[in-house]
């Protein structure tokens, strides 16, 4: 008989010593998993490796959130910025024991803002550590990425023609209701070249990714600045995917949000299928 139980998603507490900022955040990531017909397994951050490791084995993908930390700068060779907040080394070593068991067994991996830095550097890429340091100056007020959990749209994002994003957003749209458009004011559209996939996206983060790690690429940037907003595996039968945003906010309005969560638990219910 078929397994037709829903698939298990571990997601890491958000921050081990900011408790209730941890317990406002995981349910927004637990609500949009059982909406897409998943179930979240949390990850307390203060147990033994060894136990860490028994709870992900069961589980058939994984999901990292969001996080008020910073990723150490020294992991991937920085020298710390004065914006740069104080590393989580509990949650760092539990995203690191998710990422690798996921990797091992090619389980779906999706990433959220902390959640897509932290799998870049996993994988050996870096970060830009204070967004506004690193633009140019006449970009810095373009867009404010900090812009918090209540602003529903903070700036949109240009989605790579042929990525899986791009898949994952189009195969999902509701019927009669086209995400692509040209972007204005973009090469694309002065070239009279395709249409891109541009979307609104809302946004809660200062750092984003530099360097790309292994086996990544980028599948998004600011329309705006070109900050990278997701990136995505290179592996065909792999599922990786993380975006610099929080879709779990939005998933109740907003169907490319739901797109997002659907596609992981489909890929988790391939893996668990091939599984058995």
């Amino acid at each position: 008989m078929a397994d037709v139980s829903p698939p298990l998603i571990a997601i890491p507490m958000p921050h081990s010593s900011d408790s209730e900022y941890a317990e406002r955040a995981i349910p927004q990531y637990e609500y949009a998993v059982k909406l897409a017909g998943g179930e979240p397994v949390p990850i307390p951050l203060d147990l033994a490796p060894a136990e860490v490791t028994k709870i992900v084995e069961r589980c058939d993908a994984v999901l990292l959130p969001g996080s008020k930390a910073d990723v150490d700068p020294a992991k991937f060779g920085a020298i710390r910025s004065s914006h740069t907040a104080v590393a989580d080394s509990r949650r760092d070593t539990v995203d690191e024991l998710l990422l690798q068991n996921a990797y091992n067994l090619r389980k779906p991996i999706l990433g959220i803002c902390y959640g897509l830095q932290s799998l870049n550097v996993y994988r050996t890429g870096s970060l830009i550590q204070h967004i506004p340091d690193f633009l140019p100056e006449d970009l810095r007020t373009r867009v404010n990425h900090e812009a918090g959990r209540k602003i529903a749209v903070a700036h949109e994002i240009e989605i790579e023609k042929g990525s899986k994003l791009a898949e994952i957003i189009n195969g999902n749209g509701q019927e009669g209701h086209d995400f692509s458009r040209a972007a204005p004011n973009s090469k694309r559209e002065r070239s009279s070249a395709p249409e891109s996939l541009v979307i609104p996206v809302n946004s809660s983060h200062h750092q984003s990714a530099d360097a790309i790690g292994d086996g990544l690429l980028i599948a998004a940037r600011c329309l705006e600045d070109g900050i990278i907003e997701a990136l995505e595996g290179t592996a065909p039968d792999h599922f990786v995917l993380a975006v610099q945003w929080h879709p779990e906010r939005s998933v109740d309005e907003d169907e490319p949000s739901r797109a997002i969560f659907h596609a992981l638990i489909e890929a988790a219910l391939q893996h668990k299928s091939d599984a058995i």
